[in-house]
């Protein structure tokens, strides 16, 4: 059974062993990355014996849901992606104009989540752009120069008083520097009914701690 308070996605997971704690824990979804220059980059025969482990091993109820990450990939990747890793949802993280958005989601027949990448205010209007398209918008720190090249994942963070006032019929989740220690404030100032977090339960660079996302998760969800 899912705990209550805010919904949790631990992004970056690449091994079964995280994802089953995950499910063990009430994390609602869990992300698998598909960008060769992240260090949670998973190979397509990697996501296929995960997916596989998880939906061999864990109960249904309690699984925490696939978020497909990608970055402006083709029709051909997405393709191979579904066929191995069996997504619940499509996070679309890269530069994916509305009419892009809208061809995936007509062809795959897929959730989608399209990223904002937030640095202003002014960013946060973008949502309107998508809001029909998306079944779930994710709003995440603009990159910084210094990120090499990598969209997200990278500990940076917005002014979470951005999204105070925002209001749409469209489920929204905040991404971007978050950690155990600052979770609730960001919940609190933000509005947000769902986070998502990757580097910020990580002990090295790519690689997940047991500990940090259960500190997280209890966090976030028991309020």
């Amino acid at each position: 059974m899912k705990a209550s308070g805010s919904a949790v996605k631990i992004c970056g997971i690449s091994t079964f062993e995280i994802y089953r704690h995950c499910a063990e824990i009430g994390v609602d979804w869990i992300g698998m990355v598909f960008f060769a220059k992240s260090p949670r980059h998973l190979e397509l025969p990697a996501a296929a014996e995960l997916a596989m482990q998880a939906d061999k091993a864990l109960d249904p109820a309690s699984r925490p849901e696939r978020v497909a990450l990608v970055v402006d990939a083709d029709d051909a990747y997405l393709e191979a992606i579904i066929n191995h890793a069996r997504p619940d949802m499509l996070q679309l993280h890269g530069h994916e104009k509305p009419v892009r958005i809208a061809e995936i989601k007509q062809r795959f027949r897929l959730p989608v989540m399209p990223v904002i990448s937030v640095s202003s205010a002014d960013d946060i209007a973008q949502a309107s752009e998508v809001a029909e398209l998306a079944d779930r918008i994710l709003f995440d720190a603009q990159p910084s120069p210094d990120s090499d090249g990598l969209p997200g994942g990278t500990g940076s963070s917005f002014d979470w008083s951005y999204l105070a006032g925002f209001r749409n019929d469209t489920p929204w989740m905040l991404a971007g520097g978050l950690n155990a220690q600052n979770v609730k404030e960001a919940i609190a100032i933000s509005g947000a009914h769902a986070v998502d977090i990757s580097s910020g339960v990580e002990k090295n660079r790519g690689e997940k701690s047991k500990s940090a996302i259960s500190a997280f998760v209890h966090a976030a969800k028991l309020r």
